[in-house]
């Protein structure tokens, strides 16, 4: 899917604490139950399959639970992708170009739903502890979707704070994601998951 394709850089998107006493998968769960929105910054790593020198970038992400997401690269080349709760808008300032799909159609087996969407994560996912490494806990999540575009996403904790994620896609690709100044429940304005396409850019999709 085309869109699945574009929408790994987004990764995502998945920031989920862990509490001290449950199990992995009980304390992402119980993270969501109990947030409503977070905004976070990003240092991001796209490592290709031969190997070849990591695609490096930066930027921020805000979310409001559920749907709605802002997942804006800064550096080198900025990107914005924004979802409203009823479509996600993909903006290429570079080469004057938005993408734009429905959210469920976009979101549903991808790493942001785990982020953005519903509580329901069985729906769409196949959870699992995934044990201890780099001094981070892990949480395993395996899309059901065969066309979702991934294989499985990494999530990687300390404390009550999410640190990493990993993304494994269909076409060999890993995405490494490094969060930091992560807030959780701060107020967001409503106008930041709003988007309207610039004049003259061309718009591909709906």
């Amino acid at each position: 899917m085309k869109f699945a394709q574009k929408f790994r850089l987004t990764a995502a998107l998945v920031l989920f604490p862990l509490f001290a006493h449950a199990g992995a998968v009980d304390q992402l769960h119980e993270f969501l139950k109990s947030t409503r929105t977070l905004k976070a910054d990003f240092a991001q790593a796209v490592i290709s399959k031969n190997g070849r020198k990591p695609q490096q970038s930066s930027g921020t992400v805000a979310i409001s639970r559920p749907g709605k997401l802002r997942w804006e690269i800064q550096k080198p080349y900025p990107q914005l992708i924004v979802g409203d709760g009823e479509k996600i808008w993909i903006h290429d300032p570079e080469v004057q170009q938005v993408t734009v799909c429905k959210a469920g159609q976009a979101i549903g087996g991808s790493p942001a739903a785990l982020l953005s969407g519903s509580n329901d994560l069985e729906k769409n996912f196949t959870l699992k502890d995934a044990g201890e490494a780099e001094g981070l806990v892990w949480v395993e999540a395996i899309p059901k979707a065969g066309d979702s575009g991934f294989e499985s996403v990494r999530l990687g904790f300390s404390g009550n704070d999410l640190k990493a994620m990993e993304l494994h896609d269909s076409f060999g690709q890993t995405t490494l994601i490094r969060f930091s100044k992560l807030e959780r429940n701060p107020a967001l304005s409503a106008s930041i998951f709003k988007f309207t396409p610039p004049a003259g850019v061309d718009v591909v999709g709906e």
